[in-house]
Parts: C-alpha cells; structure tokens; sequence
C-alpha cells in the first residue's frame, strides 16, 4: 500500500492539535501521567486519521500495553539503532474482531506459520485498515477474507471493547520492534449460533491455520495465564484437549483437538516464541467477559 495512503495514529493531548505519532513513541505512555500501562482516551477516525484524545466528556475506551512492552522499555541507543525506514513507518491502525455468538461463544483463529508477524499465534479474525473505510468496514471485510464468513452491518451490533498498543518482537529480548499498532479490539454480536456460523466457515489458508470457538469457561482459563507471571492457571473442570477446526494449506477444513495448555501457555522470556494465544488477544477476551457480566440481566 501506498506508505502515504496508510492509517496511522495521532494523538492529541491538551487541545492541541493531532500529531503523527512517531514508530518509537510509547501511545499508553504518552497520555499515562504516572508511567501506567492502562489509560482511558477517546478515539475518533477522521480524514484517514485515527486520532486518540483525552475528553472530559463522551465515551472513553481503556488503552493497554503489556509492562513488557519494547517500546516502553528502549533505550536511547535502541532507539537510534532502529533502521530509518521503519523509523519512518508511524504507528498503524488494525481492529480485530471479537465474534460473540447467540450462545456466547467467540472466534479465535491461529494465524499461519508462514506470516512474518506473530506466526502460529491465536488472535482474532482482523486486519489493517484501508484508506476511506470505517472501522466497521474493515472489521467486517477483514473477519470475510480471513474466515470467509459475511456479516452485513444490519447483522451485529457493533462496540470497541478495548484498544491495545502492539509492538513486534513483543519482547526487546527478541530483538529490536519491527512494526508498532494499535489494535481496536471490536465486539461484534450475532444472532447465530456457532454451529450455525461454522456451517459457513471457510478460512484463508495463507492467513488461518486453525480455528476454535471459545466459550465462556476456556476463555476465563486463556485470560488467567497473564504474560509476564507465573502464577498457576485455574482450570476448573475444562477437559484436557480442545476441539478446534485445522486448515490445510488448500482451505480443507477437518476436526481436530489441541491441548488445553498451549491455549494458557505464555509470552516467554527469550528464544523462540510459542504456540499460545496473543497477550493482547488475553486483554480483549478479559474485556469481553465483563461485558458479559454487564449484559446479564
């Protein structure tokens, strides 16, 4: 895409006016007076700018950073060693999306080994925002071309849960950050159920390499093992393999099972990175289950 024609973030603070946020500038930091990791800003996407502000007033949506994150740690030198070009690059714009079916379960999909960012990792269907698109818009045409599934906007109901502020490598331990996001994190409901929804599932094998609907109990187990801790990971009752839908690299779709621990498996530290479910994924399934709460009559 066109570098001039991307979505990037700005940030406005004070009434000033929005400025370009810049690759190596922490976005939670910027608006955190006490150097937290969570703040609540306003957001708006106006003129292909997706602008972030602090308001007295109207909705305001949690911003998160992981206290891992590269950007928030990097020294000067670290700074300066970070090629030019991806100096350059400002902070993207993504939304992933949070599918909520009738019976209260929610899409994760496994994203292909074979990507450069984030391989093998389980994330919500999303993507990038494109040049004159709503938010919506992207999130719908995203949640199409990774899952082959359709919704029409007249078919969910539409809400930002939480923003989340991305960095890859997620860890200065595995080298320096190639690329820098804000990820909207949108709850979609649909009046489907998730066997009625995976009738219609048909994934982009260049994308997706398996797919699983998370219900309330596995994704209370998924949020309970918090990067950076080592805390033991409550499992209840849940059973010891997971049933998830695997895609080969044709687009066939076959029943198979996945161990409850890569699901609640961590970030780590250094080397390789595993199979486990995105740190910021675990924040917006943490979101999702108090709207839950919220909703119960």
């Amino acid at each position: 895409m066109d570098k001039m024609r991307k979505i990037l973030v700005y940030v406005c603070k004070d009434g000033a006016a929005p400025q370009r946020a810049q690759f190596v500038q922490s976005i939670t930091g910027h608006f955190s007076d006490c150097g937290g990791d969570e703040v609540e800003v306003s957001c708006s996407l106006d003129k292909n700018q997706f602008i972030l502000y602090r308001a007295d007033r109207g909705p305001r949506t949690p911003l998160k950073r992981p206290a891992f994150c590269p950007i928030k740690h990097l020294s000067v030198t670290e700074a300066a060693a970070i090629p030019l070009d991806v100096q350059q690059r400002g902070t993207d714009v993504g939304v992933a999306i949070i599918l909520q079916t009738a019976n209260q379960r929610v899409l994760l999909t496994r994203r292909a080994k074979e990507l450069r960012i984030f391989p093998n990792v389980w994330v919500p269907p999303g993507g990038h925002v494109e040049p004159d698109e709503t938010l919506l818009d992207a999130g719908l045409r995203e949640l199409q071309e990774e899952t082959g599934l359709k919704l029409g906007q007249e078919e969910v109901s539409p809400k930002i849960l939480g923003l989340w502020e991305s960095v890859y490598p997620a860890m200065l331990s595995r080298g320096l950050p190639q690329r820098h996001h804000i990820v909207i994190y949108m709850l979609l409901q649909s009046s489907l159920s998730h066997l009625q929804l995976q009738a219609s599932l048909s994934p982009s094998p260049a994308e997706v390499s398996a797919c699983l609907w998370a219900d309330g109990r596995l994704v209370r187990a998924i949020v309970s093992a918090v990067d950076g801790e080592d805390a033991e990971v409550p499992v209840d009752d849940l059973p010891s393999s997971i049933s998830v839908t695997q895609v080969s690299t044709e687009g066939a779709l076959s029943d198979s099972t996945l161990p409850l621990s890569v699901l609640t498996n961590r970030a780590p530290v250094s080397g390789p990175d595993v199979e486990r479910v995105s740190t910021g994924t675990k924040f917006a399934l943490e979101l999702w289950l108090k709207s839950l709460e919220t909703s119960d009559p």
